[in-house]
């Protein structure tokens, strides 16, 4: 298994440890339930130096991102980032990801799934044919998530950087915990406000960062938190929600396929918008006792097959069962009864509005 360069703090810490994505990770400390509310209601941070970055530099930068991702990244100036994902020939999602601008139509981060840096660099590498210089840093990345609504104000002290300012999906780069060339960026997978770093760890930078941050009294943060905080949210994970076979349109992520420029898979995306889609992401609660699954059967009241599940927990800030899944359209609407095949026991859900409350 990989390890990241504070896998040694988690084991130190008394982490859970588990594989993802072939890294060796910390999945919880004192509690999947215990960590969430400490993000939800305070700051908590989480190592995900797992994720992938890549840097693609030059004149052709931009329209090699605007050809292999449905989102609109010609918008980006200086310090700005945006949420998109990588289509695929036939209108699935090689990926989701997260571009940043670091300098206007010429040098750009793209932030992938962990899981997915080989097959994400490979496609990309397919379609580049003006000579893009693309570099791969995600093993010389560090990345951090410190998130909650204390999470700024506790950091601030840190850096000269103005992050208690900072606007959603906006970045900041400086000098942070004493470390140069430090990425401070608006974003995270939490739905609680926070940042994320991103630096390189280059004269022992990732124990000093990790130890200040720990000093201020921030706590460690695994996995399993992570999973349960963006599902309160509704947010997609990839290999659960999206995947090579479900389109963004399907998945609710037509806000991020924009048809105003070219890109793999938009007419196969146009025809589906036209024609109407078949299957969608919907957001659910249970109305019954049991814990949704992924890949759980969906039923309608005649027990008729009609989706499967891609996600569930049983909500810690919710107090309730909730999940994700795709389900036929017929059976998407807010308020629907269907119900979540559990051990070959049918129990009671209906379609609800996310993100989850």
């Amino acid at each position: 298994m990989k390890t990241t360069p504070f896998t040694h703090k988690h084991i130190a810490l008394g982490a859970k440890m588990a594989e993802f994505a072939g890294y060796n990770m910390p999945i919880s400390y004192t509690g999947i339930n215990d960590e969430h509310a400490t993000v939800r209601n305070s700051a908590g941070m989480f190592d995900v130096s797992h994720m992938g970055e890549f840097i693609l530099k030059g004149e052709n930068a931009l329209d090699l991102i605007q050809r292999v991702t449905s989102n609109d990244a010609s918008k980006l100036t200086v310090g700005k980032a945006l949420y998109s994902c990588i289509t695929n020939e036939n209108g699935g999602i090689v990926d989701d990801l997260i571009i940043y601008c670091l300098e206007e139509n010429k040098e750009y981060m793209l932030v992938v799934n962990a899981s997915n840096i080989e097959k994400d660099w490979n496609w990309i590498s397919k379609y580049n044919t003006k000579n893009v210089a693309m570099t791969n840093v995600s093993d010389a990345t560090c990345l951090l998530a410190i998130q909650g609504p204390n999470a700024t104000q506790l950091l601030q002290s840190l850096t000269n950087l103005d992050i208690l300012n900072l606007k959603y999906y906006t970045f900041a780069q400086g000098t942070f915990a004493g470390v140069d060339n430090v990425i401070v960026s608006a974003t995270g997978y939490t739905g609680s406000g926070g940042v994320e770093i991103y630096f390189e760890n280059v004269d022992d930078a990732a124990n000093k960062i990790w130890d200040t941050i720990i000093n201020l009294g921030v706590k460690p943060i695994g996995l399993g938190a992570r999973d349960t905080l963006r599902l309160e949210m509704g947010y997609c994970l990839y290999g659960n929600d999206i995947d090579d076979t479900t389109s963004p349109l399907e998945a609710g992520l037509g806000w991020i396929t924009k048809f105003s420029k070219d890109f793999t898979a938009k007419a196969i995306l146009e025809k589906q918008k036209a024609e109407g889609i078949k299957r969608k992401l919907v957001g659910f609660e249970l109305l019954e006792r049991g814990i949704p699954r992924h890949g759980y059967i969906i039923k309608d009241a005649a027990g008729n097959v009609i989706g499967n599940v891609t996600s569930g927990t049983q909500a810690p800030s919710l107090n309730k069962a909730v999940g994700l899944g795709y389900v036929t359209l017929e059976n998407s609407s807010l308020d629907t009864e269907i119900f979540i095949d559990i051990r070959n026991n049918p129990v009671k859900a209906k379609v609800v509005k996310m993100p989850f409350n």
